[in-house]
């Protein structure tokens, strides 16, 4: 649900750029096409938006400028640039989320630079895609992060309803709650996650959603007793949480290394093309 309608029909996007971090570029939603890369929403919402253009007989190409633990001065800077030359018509703009894992961070400079980049692009006539960080009042120890959540989204809602942005409401979104719409890092949504937030990006846009149920959360999960979960948690200490406290104390990011997935304008293959590809059609 978003706080503004920047246009009561939305246009026939054509040309759709995404820039963040490895929310947008899709961990850890595997990519069936390409075992080597993730897929993830914007993916996917790519893959609605080409639907939607071939029914009106248009063109449409996707870029994907994300990587894996990009700030935001990255992202608002180098990846905005690049996006801006490609002469976008919708933008989106997602990221902060590593600074906010930070030991301090300042967040009203941090939506001041988000601010500044959707005014660069909504002067160009594009249109921008934001979306807030989770709530993450039942997720352990990231409940840690809430009030920080809470004034970034808060702050993301302002800009938006200032300046014309849709926005996804993932803090309001509680189907995501859950610990089967996250991987086993519980910091990337699985690709049930990944799905709920295609078809919340397609609610803020004012499209139709393609799942009626997407908002209902999934069936009670059996739990686990408390030597499993402590087991579990030890698991998720050693494998994940202690090397991305290594790369931080190094100064490092997984994506340290790592080029964007998809860095030019390209058509991307529709939903149909894809199912029927998957039944073998």
């Amino acid at each position: 649900m978003t706080l503004t309608s920047p246009d009561a029909t939305p246009r026939i996007w054509q040309r759709y750029v995404a820039i963040g971090d490895s929310f947008t570029e899709g961990m850890v939603d595997p990519d069936p096409a390409d075992p080597t890369r993730y897929r993830g929403w914007a993916d996917r919402l790519a893959e609605h938006l080409a639907e939607r253009a071939a029914h009106h007989g248009t063109d449409f190409g996707y870029a994907n400028l994300a990587v894996r633990g990009r700030k935001l001065d990255d992202i608002v800077g180098p990846q905005l640039e690049r996006a801006l030359s490609m002469a976008p018509d919708l933008v989106s703009i997602i990221g902060g989320g590593n600074d906010m894992l930070r030991p301090s961070v300042d967040l009203d400079a941090l939506a001041g630079r988000l601010e500044e980049a959707v005014i660069e692009v909504r002067l160009t006539g594009a249109d921008v895609l934001l979306c807030t960080p989770t709530d993450p009042r039942e997720a352990g120890l990231f409940k840690a992060l809430r009030s920080r959540h809470s004034v970034h989204a808060a702050n993301l809602f302002t800009i938006a309803h200032n300046h014309g942005a849709y926005i996804i409401n993932m803090w309001g979104l509680r189907a995501t709650r859950d610990w089967r719409m996250w991987g086993e890092d519980r910091i990337h949504p699985s690709e049930l996650g990944h799905e709920r937030i295609t078809q919340a990006a397609l609610l803020a846009l004012g499209l139709p959603e393609t799942d009626p149920d997407w908002q209902v959360p999934l069936p009670p999960a059996e739990r686990a007793g408390r030597r499993e979960e402590l087991r579990q948690h030890a698991t998720w200490a050693r494998t994940h949480a202690a090397p991305w406290v290594q790369r931080r104390l190094r100064g490092t990011s997984s994506g340290s290394e790592l080029a964007a997935k998809r860095p030019e304008l390209a058509p991307v293959e529709a939903l149909s093309r894809r199912g029927s590809r998957a039944r073998g059609g």
